[in-house]
């Protein structure tokens, strides 16, 4: 790191980008207003185009410049089209959101002060200045919500927009990308990424080069899902996991037959359990090498059984595991385990096996991020992760100033001894709001303590609507009605839900935010005390519960929040488990003493640096295998789009290359040569991701009590491997080249030889809770982070 940047590091203070020169830049846009009013629709339109042959605030196409004349031109023609177009006069903390985003920076804006529209407007100056701009998205709600409610805004400004979902075809995609601005969930601009880094022919490739990527979501996508791989698997045979191991393991007994560690992320076999499992499978050593595969098998189901809990970690829905999304609380779609361990799952489950296949190509959400010059985002809550998005993005953030100051009460957390009178205590107070008529929403850590709070409200007699992984597809209109008088709401993560709670209530239309709910029963609320929000735990992530908090007092309106926590919640349990308190209780079983509140604390900030850590040490992996992919994909792109594969084996085989050009022609033989090269290159490299993945796997076995370097062990490996790739390859492709035959003028291509996965697909691998290094250091790293006081 250079020392310019460690200086900057050490003397700037996260969330102190100078918000100056843009609250200049506003003023000057609001001076413009009267004049700018005054244009008719086209003039607008064609004063907007013509930003594009002048660079709005822009020198260099990359970062505006707030004191440049074109910022506040710009910035009064974006505002007024707002206004016309969606009858929203963007506030001027929007338009400094505006000016944060097109100076490439990630900006803090609170709940409900209208990130969408000041996104929009930043990505339709990029689009004005030339840029091709893709706004990343959390999900395909998203995507395609803001992209249509914001349509008519991006018309006026004469720039072209569009979106991408799951469903989109190739051709709908390509239309897509080739608009100014393309929204889409951040996981299919990677999946298009790897699809055509496997293309065959120019004519399918779907993505254009990466130009500006605008997150919203921005801590979300940065950091919770940076370090996951999407990957493109291609289909083999199917592998069913043995309902044998899964009934075996169903009947041993913990503690007798096996111990999981005190975090829930390792599980092993005792003495008695090998013994247990050699018996019920005929008596075999059960470490002997003939025997690996059925030690293998034992240990996966042992995992899927003992440390994956239904309605925690997954739901079945519609006869299939659907892992929930542990930052999101809802459905992950497309995602899975490693097939081992997804087929374990289904076996325990008594499901059917879903498809398994051999990777071909991945990439982690922050290598994707990374591909594009210019990266900017918004988000409600980024200042607990500046150091990260410093670190691993180069960006700064700018803290956006609330429309009208928040007014919103935070209570202490209220700290329980056991869980139990923890959740007495969360229904007497819910009971106590909503005997006053006071909305409250409750923001659980699961689904299955979602549905158990459920069901103890419902037996207390105050009716709940519950929005978990299960019914989100609901989730819309569930959270715009969670501001009525009464209301009660519970609901697993508040992150990416994407819509307002309005006080009174509202119903949201297809798209936009939802409608104005009557005035007395807003008013009826706001003297209530507005929006109640109780957590009923602490988060390993204070962000989280940050999020959670600011669902209350939206643009300056009333609201209250408070977190319950205990002693024996699952936070405290497996990231101070050394820590106890035997101090003074109340009759209630609720502590007071700031020794106890300090070991939640404590907790807490253990698992934010926990996760940092895991972070940091998963992209030490990933970098060098993306460098390795970037000099195969290199070689791919020449050989994709010229003649790179016609010189090289023309040079390796001379004669047969002569021969060949003289039988069927010059043109057959580059193609041959073409379709040669990309098949073995892209072989080469799926068995060499296989090769790293089981290389990374048996690093921590061999370096375990040996004092090596796991990282400078997986490299030793990884490099050469590495370095032999291409030349493999080449020497493939040439052998294939030379085994060639021309019949009737025409060569005729080995098609087994040559043959592609008949099916290919799409998903998201989970972190593996117990195959991956990075996890199997998580002890280490929270013993570490315990002495950190």
């Amino acid at each position: 790191m250079a020392l310019r940047d460690r200086l900057r590091r050490l003397l700037q203070r996260p969330g102190t980008v100078d918000l100056r020169p843009f609250q200049a830049a506003v003023a000057e846009a609001g001076a413009r207003e009267p004049e700018v009013r005054a244009l008719s629709d086209e003039a607008l339109t064609s004063a907007a185009r013509a930003l594009s042959g002048g660079d709005p605030g822009s020198s260099d196409g990359r970062s505006a410049d707030p004191r440049s004349a074109g910022t506040p031109h710009f910035l009064a023609l974006a505002r007024e089209a707002a206004r016309r177009t969606l009858g929203e006069r963007p506030y001027d903390v929007q338009l400094l959101g505006t000016l944060g985003l097109l100076s490439g920076h990630v900006v803090q804006m609170a709940t409900g002060e209208g990130k969408t529209l000041a996104g929009a407007l930043a990505a339709a100056g990029y689009a004005l200045r030339g840029r091709r701009v893709h706004v990343m998205s959390v999900n395909d709600y998203l995507a395609r919500r803001d992209a249509e409610w914001m349509g008519p805004l991006y018309a006026m400004l004469g720039v072209t927009a569009a979106w991408v979902g799951q469903s989109s075809t190739p051709d709908e995609r390509r239309r897509a990308y080739a608009a100014d601005v393309a929204y889409a969930p951040v996981s299919e601009i990677g999946f298009d990424l790897l699809r055509d880094r496997l293309a065959t022919d120019p004519s399918d490739l779907v993505l254009p080069e990466p130009d500006v990527a605008l997150i919203d979501e921005a801590d979300s996508v940065l950091v919770d899902e940076a370090r996951v791989p999407l990957v493109l698997a291609g289909a083999t045979d199917t592998a069913a996991a043995d309902a044998t191991y899964a009934e075996l393991v169903r009947r041993l007994r913990p503690g007798l037959h096996y111990t999981a560690d005190e975090e829930a992320r390792n599980v092993q076999l005792t003495a008695a359990g090998a013994r247990a499992v050699e018996d019920a499978l005929g008596g075999i050593d059960l470490y002997a090498p003939e025997h690996l595969d059925a030690l293998t098998a034992v240990n996966v189901a042992l995992h899927a059984e003992v440390l994956l809990q239904r309605d925690v970690d997954y739901i079945v829905r519609d006869g299939a595991v659907k892992l929930v999304s542990a930052s999101r609380g809802r459905v992950a779609l497309l995602q899975r385990w490693p097939d081992g361990l997804q087929a374990a799952v289904e076996a325990k489950e008594a499901l059917e096996a879903s498809p398994s296949g051999e990777i071909l190509d991945s990439i982690t959400v922050q290598e994707l991020v990374g591909r594009y010059p210019v990266r900017c985002g918004m988000t409600g809550t980024a200042l607990a992760v500046a150091e990260q998005l410093r670190e691993f993005y180069d960006l700064e953030i700018a803290v956006i100033p609330p429309n009208r100051p928040c007014v919103r009460v935070d209570e202490p957390d209220r700290l329980y001894a056991t869980a139990a009178d923890k959740e007495v205590a969360i229904v007497d107070e819910i009971a106590a709001a909503h005997a006053a008529g006071r909305p409250v929403l409750v923001g659980t850590l699961d689904i299955a303590e979602s549905e158990r709070l459920a069901r103890r409200l419902d037996r207390a007699g105050l009716p709940c609507v519950v929005l978990n992984a299960k019914n989100d597809a609901e989730e819309a209109a569930i959270i715009a009605r969670a501001g009525a008088p009464g209301a009660i709401t519970v609901s697993t993560q508040m992150a990416g839900r994407g819509t307002d709670i309005r006080l009174g209530g509202g119903v949201p239309p297809a798209a936009a935010s939802p409608a104005p709910p009557p005035a007395a029963d807003r008013d009826r609320v706001a003297g209530l005390g507005g929006l109640l929000v109780i957590g009923t735990g602490r988060h390993p992530s204070s962000r989280l519960d940050d999020q959670l908090r600011g669902r209350a007092g939206r643009q300056g309106d009333p609201g209250g929040s408070v977190f319950f926590a205990s002693l024996e919640d699952d936070l405290v349990a497996r990231y101070a488990p050394e820590e106890s308190y035997d101090g003074p209780v109340a009759p209630d079983g609720r502590v007071d003493a700031k020794g106890a509140h300090w070991i939640v604390d404590h907790a807490q900030r253990v698992a934010e640096g926990v996760d940092l850590e895991i972070h940091r040490n998963t992209w030490r992996y990933h970098q060098l295998i993306s460098l390795q992919r970037r000099e195969i994909l290199a070689e791919r792109d020449a050989v994709l789009h010229g003649d790179a594969a016609d010189r090289l084996l023309a040079g390796l085989r001379p004669e047969r290359h002569a021969r060949l050009v003289e039988e069927a022609g010059p043109e057959q033989t580059a193609a041959a040569a073409r379709q040669i090269m990309l098949f073995h290159l892209d072989r080469c490299w799926a068995e060499h991701l296989a090769f790293l993945a089981d290389l990374r796997e048996g690093i921590h076995l061999r370096s375990l009590g040996r004092g090596l370097d796991p990282l400078a062990e997986f490299n030793r490996e990884a490099v050469p491997a590495g370095k032999r790739l291409l030349q493999r390859a080449r020497d493939r492709a040439a052998d294939t080249f030379d085994a060639l035959k021309v019949t009737g003028g025409r060569i005729d291509m080995p098609g087994a030889e040559l043959a592609r996965p008949s099916a290919t697909w799409t998903y998201v691998v989970h972190d593996n809770p117990f195959g991956s290094l990075d996890e199997r250091a998580f002890r280490g790293l929270v013993a570490m982070f315990r002495r950190t006081r």
